[in-house]
């Protein structure tokens, strides 16, 4: 006993039979992988925070981003921006990594502005100065400034309404009309076109706004090949709308 004691302090003292030290590696840093923009399309953004529904954005990116394999017209690139770089949480809970920050980035000339109805656009967001501006500065030069469902009501704080008529979501109407008693509302229509502004209903129906936008720029073959590529009835006669431009 005396000599395997001996032995095991000779052992423990010796740097060979003291545990090892775990090099700490260095955390690598994400790439971060910038949208890859021809410059020969139209560039349209797409404004995102938290809480934005998935449909109001989805459906115009889906019919905005197909324009890309139609052939003799010119397209459309589709990104996103947020005031950060941070994955945004929509209200359905998909995470998404935002293109650009609109706060901090240097970000391609907008042709087209699209703002999905988002949580709080009733409410804090209307409050927030930096997103406001941001929009008015976008709206000096864009062909197109669009909203679905909600996000009319930050076209409509954002100053750019005033002098054309547009509608939102169906049950926000009268909400509308108390919050901007000044502006022209209709309503009992699915979208507005009215100058450089298209507002829409949202919903599901993000899609015919979205589709009206093609047809007015490519003519109706292209919007119909669209249409029918997402499975979807596409006939602008059926649809209520009004157009004032």
């Amino acid at each position: 006993m005396r000599i395997l004691s001996i032995l095991l302090a000779v052992c423990l003292s010796t740097t060979a039979c003291q545990p090892k030290k775990i090099k700490k590696m260095p955390i690598a840093k994400s790439t971060r992988h910038l949208p890859k923009l021809n410059p020969d399309n139209h560039n349209v953004a797409f404004l995102i925070m938290n809480g934005t529904y998935n449909t109001e954005f989805t459906a115009p990116f889906d019919i905005f981003q197909h324009t890309q394999f139609r052939k003799g017209i010119k397209a459309m690139n589709t990104f996103t921006v947020a005031n950060t770089l941070d994955p945004i949480t929509t209200f359905e809970g998909i995470r998404i990594l935002p293109d650009f920050d609109y706060t901090k980035d240097s970000i391609p000339d907008i042709d087209i502005l699209v703002i999905p109805s988002a949580e709080h656009h009733l409410d804090t967001d209307l409050k927030d100065t930096t997103m406001l501006d941001f929009v008015r500065k976008i709206d000096k030069n864009a062909l197109f400034m669009t909203s679905h469902c909600d996000g009319a009501f930050v076209l409509a704080k954002s100053g750019v309404l005033d002098s054309v008529t547009s509608t939102t979501f169906p049950s926000d109407i009268e909400l509308y009309r108390k919050t901007f008693p000044n502006l022209k509302i209709k309503d009992n229509v699915l979208f507005v076109h009215d100058g450089k502004y298209i507002t829409s209903a949202g919903g599901a129906k993000s899609f015919e706004a979205a589709l009206y936008i093609c047809e007015y720029l490519y003519g109706k073959e292209v919007a119909a090949s669209i249409a029918n590529g997402l499975v979807i009835d596409w006939d602008l006669t059926k649809v209520p709308h009004l157009i004032l431009q």
